[in-house]
């Protein structure tokens, strides 16, 4: 094929790297070309190029062609473009033909915006284009500025349309699957009756709508003793979120079979490490028990924080004795029971580690000794006014800092006093 005149245009030029900024003059359009866009001829045909160019100069479009004459000319180009680009296809190439070019082109460069040139008795062809991800078609014999210059206009448009719609219908799908999952985390407590009260909170303090692997439970047996259990896996997203979702299953199943409560920290290393995805993954837990005389409770704890023991409005921060971490060395964690004595009326909190770790300056976190100072303030109120007090203020004192940074489970448990 003879050198096209083409070449030393100075709209079209060879492939390569096209200007981060190309703005139209027409300032009417507010179009996709006001942040910046370039056409790409991809036709093998010198003459018909010429046409397109010559088209081009007569439209209102101001923006730089590149023309290829081989599908892999292009793809190579568009690898290396980083601005909006439509692209003006023909069928019959020298590489490829038919629809296989729209086929091709559309997996390689998903952003790009194409618009098919077609010969005049090939229109059911333009159509079959669009099916298989064109933006529009033109039949080459009826092509004008004005005709060429709206349809590239468009063609951007409804590429920029079907982006962001499926941006958006991901973000819909991964909002579903969080609230399913939220759901999951945030069990409704299985009481028999009204004599124990429980406040339950779950924050989010995600980024991108990501879930962590925070989870709580409450449930009462047949012979009046109440269970409960709070835990944190590591790492953030939803395989910690499901993975979380299965423990609390997994010990509520436990509870409900009669497992002891020593037992049932072993059960949650075993089932941890069967499915976790990382070998790194690990847990913290802290299981209760409070049986029916209501003068003691009983604490296994497994690497996670400390708790809160309110007594009238005194709150003093309680360490009972903790073994290792569920998952850190499977089979090598150690943990025993510990016996708090409850005296009548009080109540205990328990929390994840999100809510005493967000930032409260450049280099400084609330920490233990903060949240105790900050729940004394509030010793007065009613258990969900107290839970709800301590996220608020954690979260408002974390805010000048990017906010918490980790999920935040807390609940409140206790007997109610009686009549």
């Amino acid at each position: 094929m003879t050198e096209s005149p083409l070449n030393t245009s100075a709209r079209v030029r060879a492939p390569g790297p096209i200007p981060e900024q190309q703005r139209v003059v027409a300032a009417a359009d507010t179009s996709v070309w006001e942040v910046g866009a370039a056409l790409l001829l991809v036709e093998d045909d010198a003459g018909d190029a010429l046409l397109v160019e010559e088209m081009l100069t007569d439209s209102e479009l101001d923006a730089p062609l590149t023309w290829c004459k081989t599908l892999a000319e292009a793809r190579r180009f568009l690898l290396e473009c980083r601005t909006p680009v439509c692209v003006l296809l023909d069928l019959h190439l020298p590489d490829v033909n038919g629809l296989d070019a729209v086929r091709q082109l559309v997996a390689s460069a998903p952003d790009a915006a194409i618009i098919v040139l077609t010969g005049l008795a090939e229109s059911e062809t333009g159509l079959s284009a669009v099916a298989q991800g064109a933006q529009d078609y033109l039949v080459k014999g009826r092509i004008d500025p004005e005709v060429l210059g709206r349809a590239v206009r468009y063609a951007l448009q409804r590429k920029h349309a079907e982006r962001s719609a499926a941006a958006m219908r991901t973000s819909q799908l991964i909002a579903q699957e969080n609230a399913r999952l939220e759901r999951a985390l945030l069990p409704i407590p299985l009481l028999l009756d009204d004599s124990f009260r429980v406040a339950a909170r779950y924050e989010a303090g995600r980024a991108h709508g990501l879930l962590s692997g925070d989870f709580y439970d409450v449930v009462q047996t047949a012979d009046g003793a109440v269970h409960a259990v709070i835990g944190d896996v590591s790492g953030h997203g939803a395989a910690e979120a499901a993975l979380g979702v299965c423990l609390r299953v997994a010990w509520r199943t436990a509870v409900l079979t009669g497992v002891s409560q020593r037992e049932k920290v072993g059960l949650l290393e075993g089932i941890l490490v069967a499915e976790r995805s990382d070998p790194h993954v690990f847990a913290t837990v802290t299981t209760l028990v409070f049986p029916p005389s209501r003068d003691k409770v009983f604490v296994g704890r497994a690497g996670h924080p400390g708790l809160l023991m309110r007594h009238g409005t005194d709150v003093t921060w309680e360490e009972p004795d903790t073994g290792m971490a569920l998952g850190l060395l499977p089979g090598l964690g150690r943990w025993t029971i510990t016996e708090l004595e409850l005296r009548p009326g009080t109540e205990l909190v328990l929390f994840t580690d999100g809510l005493f770790e967000g930032r409260t300056g450049p280099r400084s976190r609330l920490g233990e000794e903060g949240l105790l100072a900050m729940a004394g303030k509030y010793g007065a109120l009613e258990p969900r006014a107290f839970v709800d007090a301590l996220v608020a203020e954690a979260t408002e004192s974390a805010s000048p800092y990017g906010g918490l940074a980790d999920d935040v489970a807390v609940l409140h448990l206790g007997w109610r006093p009686e009549s």
